[in-house]
């Protein structure tokens, strides 16, 4: 028997409150309006589990991520997402059907918490439909619509392998050959892609030209090893290798099997997307901003309603940029001068700092692992401390892993990647060690924080514990919120003393703090005022101070990704802003932890929903 899915029991909890109620004398002789209330949230149920069972089918490899039930969710452990022009049809087509359903079903009739369901889930849906006048890219379970389904940074030709080699457990027959399926669809999936760079090109949207260069680099370091040697081949050879119930034989035979598909089926599709890729290099765009591209501006502009979550400008947002790089220059520059450093721009003296042996991990396997440990030891200390400022903590595990050197030329300073919904894989904080002059030790507790712990890590495996409020909603990828809480974590962070005694530690801090701010600035330079990419170069290394390797890294980042690198300040800044009207409305009444729980228990959601949530509180706490 099928089982009722995690939407459908939390509506249906909600709606009958407890069983012992429902049995009582009154409730043969319930109101039309608690009728009618129980068959709209009825309605709510069968939409929002269809809706989720059709996304599901358009993502398996999300499905295999989150460790879905088998049995709630069949029928994905062996396919890949369609990537094809028209698999992204598809899926949009089926999300902004599900958003129809979704915007129809809200109604006076509904509950609050069956209301706040049905809004979030729409939102999702047409974050997942993507901009309707813009059909190139693809969209991303995590990042929404993204104009360039092959670059430097992300897309499938760079996320797919990741699920395979990590996140595909492999602990039966069944699961052996269900990966060997997977290596077969992915040699597919690398053609569809391949499909639909060029059906974009045709249409007139190409990569720029300037991330050409780290483009190709990955796709030559994928097909660099010896197919028995890859890490496609060579993480399943140690999966099998624990596989109780097969046989040698059997486990040589599938290893040599993937080995075959790698060999003669995925290294010629990637020959032939590297082909095509450098024939697209010689009629790429100089002009880096995605209003070069057709239809480019307006797709901007969504970018800021998705991303950003916000209804500014995206003049509004480079100004509010500008402010806030300028506010805590200064703040960096008062903490500069009392350690003796008052020569030169704040950016140069923080290039100064950057110099620093003492400020230096090795460049060397001992130096990274020495890094790591240290990571290893803050989110420890760090959680020692969060009960003084949060009632709820995540039982789950965060785990401190290099980036891979495969991607690492292309990958971000750091990121940090969900635990399994059952929990039986941790959360991962995974850190850049490419260039060690780009991870000075000052700046390493910021990150931590930020990725790790009080940011994502409880953010998101808080997030996921939220049975009652449905798949789609525990997976949901509100940028702004999700990104403002990390930043903000870096703020709740200082004030539980962790950099206490630590100035050069407390300017990592706001030089992480400024970084935010500046990319402000650039996205919009780039994307909106026509700035080039040197441009945005020299101010992004002027504002921050950090390393040129990893400055022009982050830029190549939001020229690929537009607008994703805005929802971290403006984010921060709503959550500062409604925590401090909290504090001014209710005094002593104000209780830090009681906030924070209504911030992350609710789950990721529109900041416009949770500015309702913290004004409905306030007033409650008032009448308390």
């Amino acid at each position: 028997m099928k089982k009722a899915s995690l939407v459908s029991l939390a509506v249906l909890f909600a709606l009958a409150g407890c069983s012992s109620e429902s049995n009582s004398p009154n409730s043969a002789t319930r109101s039309a309006a608690e009728v009618s209330a129980a068959a709209s949230s009825a309605s709510v149920d069968d939409v929002v589990d269809q809706y989720t069972q059709t996304f599901i089918i358009h993502q398996p490899a999300l499905a295999t991520s989150l460790k879905l039930s088998p049995e709630q969710y069949s029928d994905y452990a062996d396919r890949l997402p369609n990537y094809s022009l028209a698999g992204m049809q598809a899926l949009q087509i089926d999300m902004n059907k599900a958003a129809e359903q979704l915007k129809s079903l809200q109604s006076a009739q509904l509950s609050d918490d069956a209301l706040l369901h049905v809004k979030v889930n729409e939102v999702l849906a047409l974050y997942y439909a993507g901009h309707s006048q813009f059909s190139a890219g693809y969209i991303d379970t995590w990042g929404g619509h993204l104009p360039y389904i092959i670059n430097q940074l992300s897309g499938p030709l760079v996320d797919i392998p990741n699920v395979l080699k990590d996140q595909h457990g492999v602990e039966s027959k069944q699961d052996a050959q269900n990966y060997l399926a997977r290596l077969e669809a992915f040699a597919k999936m690398t053609e569809q892609v391949r499909s639909k760079a060029m059906a974009d090109a045709q249409k007139g949207v190409i990569l720029p030209k300037p991330l050409f260069e780290n483009t190709l680099g990955y796709l030559d370091n994928f097909t660099a090893p010896d197919a028995a040697q890859h890490p496609l081949v060579s993480s399943f050879e140690q999966k099998l290798a624990d596989v109780a119930d097969l046989s040698d034989t059997a486990k040589q035979d599938y290893f040599s099997q993937a080995t075959a598909i790698v060999k003669d089926k995925i290294y010629p599709a990637f020959a032939k997307v590297t082909a095509d890729m450098k024939t697209l290099e010689a009629k790429a765009p100089t002009k880096v901003g995605i209003w070069a591209q057709p239809n480019g501006e307006a797709f901007y502009q969504h970018a800021i309603t998705y991303l950003a979550d916000s209804d500014m400008s995206a003049e509004e947002i480079h100004n509010i940029g500008l402010q806030e790089v300028e506010r805590i220059t200064k703040r960096m520059d008062e903490i500069l001068k009392a350690n003796g450093y008052s020569e030169g721009s704040v950016g140069d003296r923080m290039k100064q700092l950057n110099e620093e042996e003492r400020f230096l991990y090795e460049d060397s396997d001992e130096g990274r692992e020495k890094l790591l440990t240290f990571l290893r030891g803050e989110i420890e200390t760090i959680n020692k401390k969060a009960p003084t400022l949060f009632s709820t903590l995540p039982p789950q595990k965060v785990e401190v892993k290099r980036i891979p050197k495969a991607v690492e030329a292309g990958a971000p300073g750091g990121y940090y990647n969900g635990p399994s919904l059952d929990g039986s894989r941790p959360g991962i904080f995974a850190i850049n060690l490419k260039d060690m002059k780009a991870v000075p030790s000052f700046a390493m507790k910021t990150l931590t924080y930020h990725e790790a712990v009080p940011g994502h890590h409880f953010q998101i495996a808080l997030n996921m514990l939220q049975t009652d409020i449905g798949l789609m909603r525990q997976n949901a990828s509100f940028n702004a919120y999700i990104e403002g809480w990390a930043l903000y974590s870096e703020l709740v962070a200082y004030e539980m003393g962790m950099y206490e005694n630590d100035p050069f530690g407390d300017l990592g801090r706001l030089q992480a703090e400024v970084y935010r701010a500046a990319r402000l600035v650039v996205d919009t330079g780039l994307h909106h005022k026509r700035w080039t990419r040197q441009q945005a170069i020299e101010y992004f290394a002027q504002a921050t101070g950090t390393a040129m390797s990893d400055v022009t890294a982050a830029i190549d980042r939001y020229i690929a990704w537009p607008g994703q690198a805005l929802g971290y300040k403006l984010g921060m800044l709503k959550l500062v802003e409604l925590r401090d009207k909290a504090k001014d409305a209710l005094g002593d009444k104000f209780d830090i932890k009681a906030f924070h729980d209504l911030i992350l228990l609710k789950g990721a959601r529109p900041l416009a929903i949770v500015e309702d949530d913290v004004n409905r509180w306030i007033e409650q706490q008032k009448q308390a």
